[in-house]
């Protein structure tokens, strides 16, 4: 099994490189590292180049599934780890990952839940709680007993590249909200997603004090019920986009 490690990047430079360094310090190292500089104005492609065994893709169309999709036809591993730039991975990160696709054969994606090392104790209390009560049952139930989708940690997830492949890749008409659940939600009927709480890792809390625990929270519940029930973001945030 190989496995490609992707992080997509706008305007990146100052989380960057605590992400890529904590990648290059896993106890199962990746067979190659990508980041995808998508559109930055700042020095993120710069700071990525500067730091070797590290491979920098310029994708110039702004957009966090487009950059994806950009990574996914760019890159060769049997499994693709996607993490977000100001996201930093325990050096046995990788290693959890190989570990639950070698011994559940019907696995096709695995995803981890978040810790935050910038964020107020309430905030870290509210997270953990969604993570130890909310997001197991809502999982179990969308997934397993509906199959109707599942719940996808967006920033820490891996997945098989011939899964995403049979899909058609990443749906590049979302923008930005509900991108997470739309893909768990395609993935769903060629197998298994878990959320592996081994797999957790470090990140920002940046966009929660930027708009508020209250108004993020809404969002991300909003989305995931439009994207299961209604297959489309309730932000009304798809763009036209032509390959």
């Amino acid at each position: 099994m190989t496995i490609s490690v992707i992080v997509c990047a706008y305007n990146e430079a100052r989380y960057l490189p605590a992400c890529l360094h904590s990648l290059l310090a896993q106890t199962r190292p990746a067979d190659e590292i990508v980041v995808v500089n998508n559109a930055s104005s700042d020095d993120t492609g710069a700071v990525a180049r500067a730091i070797p065994g590290v491979r920098v893709i310029d994708e110039p169309v702004k957009g966090l599934v487009i950059a994806r999709e950009t990574a996914r036809r760019a890159t060769s591993g049997d499994v693709l780890a996607y993490i977000d730039a100001d996201c930093r991975v325990p050096i046995q990160w990788l290693e959890r990952i190989e570990r639950r696709f070698s011994r559940h054969p019907a696995l096709v994606a695995v995803t981890g839940p978040y810790r935050f090392y910038d964020w107020d104790l309430v905030g870290r209390a509210l997270i953990r709680g969604y993570d130890m009560v909310v997001a197991p049952p809502t999982h179990m139930c969308v997934h397993y007993l509906l199959a109707a989708g599942a719940i996808l940690y967006g920033g820490n997830f891996a997945v098989w590249r011939q899964a995403l492949e049979r899909i058609g890749g990443f749906d590049r008409s979302i923008e930005f909200h509900g991108e997470d659940t739309n893909l768990g939600r395609r993935l769903t009927p060629l197998g298994s997603i878990e959320i592996a709480r081994e797999c957790w890792v470090w990140t920002s809390a940046r966009r929660y004090r930027a708009m508020g625990k209250r108004r993020v929270f809404g969002l991300y519940v909003r989305n995931f019920w439009s994207e299961i029930l209604r297959h489309k973001p309730a932000d009304g945030s798809h763009v036209d986009v032509r390959v």
